[in-house]
């Protein structure tokens, strides 16, 4: 699985991923630090890549345009929180298959809600 993590996320989670085996990138590798979350999805999609953010927007433009990918992961926690890390981990690692084909994972607390790409 190839992940890219956006700016609003530490470049910390690069390691925390790629110890589970995934690749992983953070956007100031790739992107201006404050291109727009269109231009994001925009090369994710183009590379294969399942997007790692910390806001809601990502969710609100798949849902406008009806695209079936890229997926996205929201997580909504504390980033720094080991508790937390291994949490996101661990429900990545159970929707890999979504993820792969096209979903929205929104991750909270202890629960995780998965939505299949377009949404509807």
């Amino acid at each position: 699985m190839r992940l890219l993590v956006d700016m609003n996320l530490s470049p910390d989670w690069i390691p925390v991923l790629e110890a589970r085996g995934w690749e992983a990138i953070h956007w100031i590798n790739v992107g201006a630090p404050n291109a727009p979350d269109t231009e994001l999805l925009v090369h994710a999609r183009g590379n294969g890549r399942i997007v790692l953010p910390q806001d809601l927007d990502f969710a609100q433009l798949l849902f406008a345009t009806r695209e079936t990918g890229p997926s996205v992961i929201l997580r909504i926690a504390d980033e720094f929180d080991a508790a937390v890390r291994q949490h996101v981990c661990d429900m990545i690692r159970t929707a890999t298959d979504d993820l792969l084909t096209g979903a929205l994972l929104t991750i909270s607390d202890k629960r995780a809600r998965l939505r299949k790409l377009p949404i509807q």
